[in-house]
């Protein structure tokens, strides 16, 4: 890093009386400038500068900035937690390991603007239903919860308005569903719960976790299943898997 970036960051850090003085005018950059310096920036400096002043904290929420610090191909998104300060991070379900997701007899593909992708999977029917992922980010320390965010029936639109098909939904009321995740520092979570409230969407809790070294990234293994093959299940749209601060 040079000189002359150093000494920006040095002059925009929140202890420094320049950061602090109407006279430098930090607040008027635009956020596309600031986003530029906090691309290069590790997440723990993002979430410090982000509470700067209300350029940084809008530049900190761009898609580019994180962009770099997660893997490809996991179709996510990031942005800081408001009352933490820290950041939540979004992982798409196109970044998740389902069974059978290529097989249109039980899976598809479904455009919907409910999604923050753009798109979710629909699930029709199943005897198998298993879900996989995970995530290597450079967390802050602190303690996070992890969801998966998902809904009984099929979203769709019907003369502008928001409808939500329920007709294929079955089996769900049967077993509960898994959802388990661990940590590459040895910490496990396991619970299980039925999937209830059709047509709404809903976060369901997969587990706790705390990071206590943000020196090197936090590797989070989960998944989600309901295998009992006695029963088929069906009409449930995965989203996404959510981390956020705790």
């Amino acid at each position: 890093m040079g000189s002359g970036f150093s000494s920006f960051l040095v002059m925009c850090s929140p202890s420094s009386s320049l950061a602090e003085s109407p006279e430098t005018g930090l607040g008027d950059l635009p956020e596309s400038v600031v986003g530029s310096v906090l691309v290069h920036l590790s997440p723990q400096e993002i979430c410090r500068f982000a509470g700067l002043n209300r350029a940084f904290r809008g530049a900190s929420s761009a898609d580019f900035v994180w962009e770099s610090k997660l893997p490809e191909n996991y179709g996510s998104r990031v942005w800081l937690h408001k009352g933490t300060g820290k950041p939540c991070v979004l992982v798409s379900f196109n970044g998740l390991s389902i069974t059978g997701i290529d097989d249109r007899r039980y899976w598809s593909r479904i455009s919907t603007d409910e999604s923050r992708f753009g798109s979710v999977a629909y699930l029709q029917q199943t005897w198998w239903f298993e879900v996989d992922g995970e995530v290597e980010f450079p967390l802050p320390v602190g303690t996070y919860n992890l969801y998966f965010r998902l809904q009984l029936g099929r979203p769709g639109k019907q003369f502008g308005r928001r409808v939500c098909n329920l007709d294929h939904i079955h089996g769900w009321d049967i077993k509960p569903v898994r959802f388990q995740l661990s940590t590459s520092d040895g910490q496990q979570a396991i619970s299980e719960c039925y999937l209830t409230t059709p047509g709404t969407w809903n976060l369901y809790h997969a587990g706790t976790f705390v990071v206590e070294d943000s020196r090197s990234p936090t590797k989070v293994k989960f998944s989600m299943m309901q295998i009992d093959c006695t029963h088929t299940k069906g009409g449930l749209c995965v989203d996404s898997v959510l981390i956020c601060p705790k």
